[in-house]
């Protein structure tokens, strides 16, 4: 589509806090490229600076799990048909799709039915969850960018070459901006002490599940002498976290933004496996990799996942360097334990960082995948 002859319009989704900060990224690389375009859709803080004409908050869609999502259901449906009014009455150019299949693969199959084009990035993990996906994706996404080289061969094995390697966003997103002392001071932290950070989530179901065991062990690094610091998703409010602690106020510093520079001056880490989890171990701080299902979820995940690692870092790597506790193993004694074991090995740390660093592709990602998007739109 030639953007002279009209304002270009895409409808756009992310569904969780790292597919809103990938999107954001992915909307200012495209507005380089057509600076009259039009993106409306569901995001959060970092679509909505990026331009993003919110049509609803990225909290409406903040669930996880086989079973969890369910009680989300009537949100899920009321964005839905928002999103189903504007490909009927708006309808745009292309509708781009940030991670969270679970959703919005079924707004692909909306979009699909009515010949709008679907780009979709960051690709579902069908490699650890079965093939059987990527064979169906194959069938109405039109273009696909995904962040890791294997994946574009499995996708594009099913007659259509519809997925495009474009490199793992994250290369270019972690942006390290000052020394490790000013970080701690920013914070008030002392600089002659040890920092354990807590990443309990993004959403409430998980952050319920995890955080009582998260903070029982930052009380016991406290009492040696570590000083500890929680990382609070912008989807989540202080009121919560200290509901869920049952504690008012919370007994470590909650601290939301910067976190790049706290990851990066940060001795360990106790972190719920996601995005986060991938973050930390690039910026080189050692961590232990937590998450509990519902039993229903968990006993579902363990007959479907072909993985016998769940967090991102020890899934690219092939390998279980930094430790998962999953279910009823995240308690006090088994997440002090692991941590403890693994900042024992530092040298077997920094080598998997390094390791990781080389296997994550060239800088670029968000640009690449911007003009893989230009091209569906031409």
């Amino acid at each position: 589509m030639a953007e002279g002859a009209r304002r270009p319009r895409v409808l756009l989704v992310a569904g969780e806090a790292s597919g809103d900060l990938h999107g954001g990224f992915l909307l200012e690389a495209l507005r380089r490229r057509l600076p009259r375009l039009k993106a409306v859709g569901v995001g959060g803080e970092q679509l909505r600076a990026a331009g993003l004409t919110p049509l609803a908050d990225i909290r409406s869609l903040s669930a996880v799990g086989l079973i969890e999502i369910i009680g989300s259901l009537g949100r899920h449906h009321r964005v839905m048909e928002l999103l189903k009014h504007q490909m009927d009455h708006h309808r745009p150019d292309a509708v781009v799709l940030i991670d969270y299949p679970g959703f919005n693969l079924l707004v692909a199959r909306q979009a699909h039915r009515r010949g709008i084009p679907v780009f979709f990035y960051i690709a579902p993990q069908v490699w650890a969850w079965g093939r059987g996906r990527a064979r169906r994706m194959a069938r109405f996404i039109d273009r696909l960018a995904v962040i890791f080289p294997f994946e574009e061969p499995l996708f594009n094995a099913y007659g259509r070459s519809f997925a495009r390697y474009v490199g793992h966003p994250l290369v270019d997103e972690l942006q390290v901006t000052v020394g490790r002392e000013e970080t701690l001071r920013r914070h008030g932290f002392r600089v002659d002490q040890r920092l354990l950070l807590l990443l309990p989530g993004s959403r409430r179901a998980e952050i319920r599940l995890l955080l009582p065991a998260l903070l029982g062990a930052a009380a016991i690094f406290r009492s040696e002498g570590w000083q500890v610091g929680l990382l609070q998703a912008p989807t989540v409010d202080q009121a919560f976290l200290e509901q869920v602690a049952g504690q008012a106020p919370l007994p470590v510093t909650c601290i939301q933004g910067d976190t790049y520079n706290l990851l990066a001056a940060a001795d360990a880490g106790l972190i719920t496996s996601g995005t986060a989890t991938l973050q930390a171990a690039l910026l080189g701080c050692p961590h232990v990799i937590v998450y509990r299902f519902s039993w229903l979820t968990h006993l579902l995940a363990r007959l479907i996942t072909r993985h016998r690692v769940l967090g991102l870092p020890n899934v690219i790597l092939g390998r279980g360097v930094f430790p998962e506790l999953l279910q009823q193993a995240v308690s006090v004694p088994n997440l002090v334990g692991a941590l403890r074991g693994l900042l024992a090995e530092p040298a077997a740390v920094s080598a998997a960082v390094e390791d990781l660093r080389s296997r994550m592709g060239p800088p670029g990602a968000s640009e690449r995948a911007a003009d893989e998007l230009v091209d569906l739109l031409s």
